[in-house]
This record gives structure tokens, C-alpha cells and sequence, in this order.
């Protein structure tokens, strides 16, 4: 009956939109398996028994609708994946799948939506920060502009040297005052500090010369010196390439995003089969449905907040801090009948579970990216 629906608003398309109706399929046998047709699907094998040539219009409809299930069950799924997770991830547990959209379906078009609105976000934050970089050297191309760049240099350095020197002194104050450490060591290692400060305050002012000559700030002579980026260290150097190029930067990054997110899956699946150790009627295959609903649910929310604009972004992601323990709890006591008490402490622990392993994949997401720079 599904697939059925999905043929007919099909073929209603060119109707609605002023063309000729279509006529109705032919009968005959079956081009897949040979069975004769008694309906718009053979009673065999399941094939569609319309094989005429259909319009690019048609096409893309019909590959719309098999990605995202565009049928009623898509509009029973989607409203009680955001205000009846329990009674949803019920369901799936107990075997009542037809009526709603495959849970593993749901969840990968639910990644698919986030990674594309994470790679709009991005793109616009990368247009935004080009625009910056090109009005800074707009404005360097002026004696006002690079003035003003020249004072702000110099009083930033003149700030940070003045903090460096108060730290070190103070560090040295309460050094010389501990009765373990030794007077010799404690100024030695003052002597240090200092002599870096210096340093780089006058790497400070050299940047504040060339930028009144009219050069970059950077001597690319001195960046490009041997030993210069082995002194460095490979994360400064990949920072420094992904600052430089942030468009393939953030493809590296959503390159191995969609195939390191799934890992979140078996994470969440294992927390709970973790805090439900005791439920002998429920199985790791029960947890990951209940999984798959969960991470559907944040990623869908976060998509959404991602492509709102910047000035209601910070009050969505805010109402999202709060909704996403509150979906995890009605979630886990509707699926598995827990008691108040024990969803809110349940909660608690896969929601620190959930946290740690997002924060620890997004870290290492982010600097597997600037190893591959």
C-alpha cells in the first residue's frame, strides 16, 4: 500500500501542474519476473508494473521520495521522534515498525542533513572571514590603515609583555617563598621567562615595522628558514595551512566526518545495553534502535539550528541544551518503562557517555584534519 501511494502522488504531479493525465499501467506479464500483473505491483517479485519512459521531472520526484519516504509515515516518525520519543522508540522495540519509517533510514538521512547544513554553516563562516581578510588588507593598502594597524600591534605586544613580566615576577615571589624550592632554579627559571618575553615582544615590534613599510607582517624568508617549521611542530604547521586554506580544511573535515559520526551509534547502543545490563528482555539490537532514535533526534535539531541565521542561533542551540536531556529521558522511560527516579539517573549517565564521546570524536575529527593538511 505504501509503494502504492508513492506511485500515485507520482503520477498525479503532471495533473495537478496543468499536464495530461497519465494512463494506467499496462497489463501483460511482469518485465522482471514474467508473472502476469494484477495491480500497479507484481504479486511476485514486487516490481513496479509502469515501465514506461517517465519525464527528468518524474525522476527526480521519484528519487525524492525513495530517499526521504515521503508518505504518511514519514509525518507519524518525524513529529513523535521530537515530542513522543518514548512511545516512538516503544514501537520499535515491541515490532510495530511499518507503521513509521525504518529507524536506520531515519537516522542516516538525519546525518546527511547535518553534515550538509554543518558544511553551510562553515561555508558561510569562511565567506564572512574572507570578506574580513580582504577589508584588513583593503585597509592596509592605506598610510591611515596601516597606521592604525601599526598602533594596535604595538600596544597588544606593549599589553602582553607588560602580563609576562608581572606573571613571572609573582611566580618568582611565591617561588622564593616555598622552602622546598631552591633560590638558584627559582631564578633561573624567572630569567627564562623573561628572556621569552622579550623575544617575543621584539618578534612583536619587528611585525609592527614591516606592516608601517608597507610588507606582510610575516618575513617569509624567516617562516620559510630551515628548521623554522620542524621548530614549530607538525599541529602548529597544520594550523597554520588550515588557517591559510579553511575551504579544504573543513572538506578534510566532513570528508572523514561521514564516516566517523556512525561511531556514535555503537556508543550510545552500548551505553544503554551498559545502564540496562540488568533487563534480560531487552537486547543490544532493542539499544541500538532506541540509539538511532536518539542520535536522529540531535542531529536533526542541530541541522535546523545550524541554517537558522546568526542572530537566533545562540537562543535555539540555548533551548537545545535543555530539550536534548529532557527527548534522552522521555525516551528512556517510554522504551523501557523505567521509573522516574531511575530515567533521571539513567539519563544522567548516557547523557555523560553521549558528551564525552561527541567532544573526544570532534577533537580528534578536527585534528585528524590538520594531520592530512
Amino acid at each position: 500500500m505504501t509503494s502504492e501511494l508513492e506511485i500515485a502522488v507520482a503520477d498525479s504531479l503532471p495533473h495537478l501542474s496543468g499536464g495530461r493525465r497519465r494512463r494506467p499501467p499496462p497489463s501483460g506479464p511482469c518485465a522482471n519476473c514474467g508473472a502476469d500483473l494484477q495491480g500497479l505491483f507484481c504479486h511476485a517479485c514486487g516490481q513496479s508494473s509502469d515501465t514506461r519512459k517517465r519525464s527528468i521531472r518524474h525522476l527526480v520526484w521519484e528519487a525524492i521520495v525513495t530517499t526521504f519516504e515521503l508518505d504518511g509515515r514519514l509525518f507519524r516518525t518525524v513529529p513523535a521522534l521530537f515530542f513522543r520519543p518514548g512511545g516512538l522508540a516503544r514501537d520499535y522495540i515491541e515490532g510495530r515498525i511499518v507503521r513509521h519509517v525504518p529507524p536506520f533510514r531515519t537516522f542516516l538521512v538525519a546525518l546527511l542533513l547535518f553534515i550538509l547544513a554543518a558544511q553551510h554553516a562553515t561555508h558561510l563562516q569562511t565567506v564572512e572571514e574572507q570578506h574580513k581578510k580582504d577589508a584588513k588588507v583593503a585597509a592596509l593598502a592605506t598610510p591611515q590603515g596601516r597606521a592604525a594597524e601599526v598602533t594596535r600591534i604595538r600596544g597588544q605586544a606593549s599589553d602582553t609583555l607588560a602580563e609576562a613580566l608581572k606573571e613571572a615576577a609573582d611566580d618568582r615571589a611565591d617561588g622564593l617563598q616555598d622552602p622546598v624550592e631552591k633560590p638558584d632554579r627559582v631564578q633561573a627559571a624567572y630569567d627564562r621567562r623573561i628572556a621569552k618575553a622579550q623575544t617575543r615582544h621584539a618578534e612583536a615590534l619587528a611585525r609592527a615595522d614591516r606592516v608601517a613599510r608597507g610588507l606582510p607582517a610575516e618575513d617569509p624568508a624567516a617562516a620559510n628558514a630551515p628548521g623554522s617549521k620542524a621548530r614549530d611542530g607538525w599541529l602548529k604547521v597544520g594550523i597554520e595551512k588550515a588557517t591559510a586554506n579553511p575551504d579544504y580544511y573543513w572538506t578534510v573535515v566532513f570528508s572523514w566526518a561521514q564516516r566517523l559520526t556512525v561511531i556514535l551509534l555503537p556508543i550510545v547502543g552500548l551505553g544503554l545495553a551498559l545502564v540496562y545490563r540488568r533487563r534480560k528482555d531487552v537486547y543490544l539490537y532493542d539499544h541500538l534502535l532506541v540509539a538511532m532514535n536518539l542520535l536522529s533526534f540531535n542531529f536533526l535539531t542541530n541541522a535546523l539550528g545550524l541554517i537558522l541565521p546568526y542572530a537566533v542561533m545562540p537562543f535555539w542551540f540555548g533551548l537545545l541544551a535543555l530539550w536534548t536531556p529532557v527527548n534522552l529521558f522521555q525516551t528512556l522511560r517510554g522504551a523501557y518503562g523505567s521509573s522516574i527516579l531511575g530515567a533521571v539517573l539513567k539519563t544522567l549517565i548516557v547523557w555523560a557517555i553521549t558528551a564525552v564521546s561527541s567532544v573526544a570524536l570532534l577533537t580528534g575529527l578536527l585534528v585528524l584534519a590538520v594531520v592530512e593538511l
